[in-house]
């Protein structure tokens, strides 16, 4: 009796063990864990990265070029250097250069003419004598007790705004010499520019004699 309970025992184990491993062999083809069974892992594929662009595509057969063929036929090229050579524009730096408008040089004044003899203007106060003389340039004139010599004579160039006559000039005073006694000291009295439309702004002015500049005559050869 106790034998044919023990094998009734072992029969209801095993169908036991039967069903429960069909319930796991169901909830694993379901996607549904069962209870006490190990979690699975997640099978994650790996994908390799694809080969450089730059990379020589190689005949997969292995076979060498014939002769005279280059083994880099089929290279691919990069597209950043293509993009950047694409974008060099010679033709608008060759044009900015062109319309760059030359520098030019600045216009140069024109010469004042020079004359060789100054005609000038004196006047005896104590007297009222005027008398107009010529005065050549680098010759002493004598009037009286003065002594005048012109160093320069000219006018103005024809692109200055006025016209006018200027004359540089050197007075000394030299009195004659007397019968008897020496020579009296010869003494400066005048020298800087006259101007023969504004006699006033720098004429020659003395207690006893006045004299100003009238005009500048007869050009002289060009230096």
């Amino acid at each position: 009796m106790k034998r044919g309970v023990r094998l009734g025992l072992f029969g209801l184990a095993a169908a036991v063990a039967a069903i429960g491993a069909a319930g796991l062999a169901g909830a694993q083809q379901g996607g549904v864990v069962a209870p006490g069974a190990p979690p699975r892992t997640a099978q994650v594929k790996v994908t390799p990265p694809k080969a450089a662009a730059t990379r020589l595509a190689v005949p997969e057969t292995g076979e060498e070029p014939p002769p005279g063929e280059s083994a880099l036929k089929g290279a691919v090229i990069p597209n950043d250097q293509s993009s950047e050579a694409a974008d060099v524009q010679p033709d608008e730096t060759a044009s900015s250069a062109v319309s760059k408008p030359a520098p030019q040089k600045p216009v140069e004044p024109m010469k004042r003419p020079r004359y060789a003899i100054a005609v000038l203007q004196a006047m005896d106060k104590v007297t009222a004598e005027t008398i107009r003389f010529e005065a050549p340039v680098d010759k002493p004139i004598r009037y009286k007790s003065l002594v005048f010599i012109v160093r320069a004579c000219e006018t103005t160039a024809p692109d200055e705004a006025i016209s006018d006559a200027a004359a540089h000039v050197e007075i000394d005073s030299a009195p004659a010499p007397q019968q008897g006694a020496g020579a009296a000291p010869v003494r400066q009295l005048f020298r800087g520019w006259m101007f023969a439309n504004s006699p006033g702004l720098n004429l020659f002015q003395n207690p006893a004699y006045d004299a100003w500049l009238i005009a500048c005559k007869t050009a002289s050869p060009a230096a």
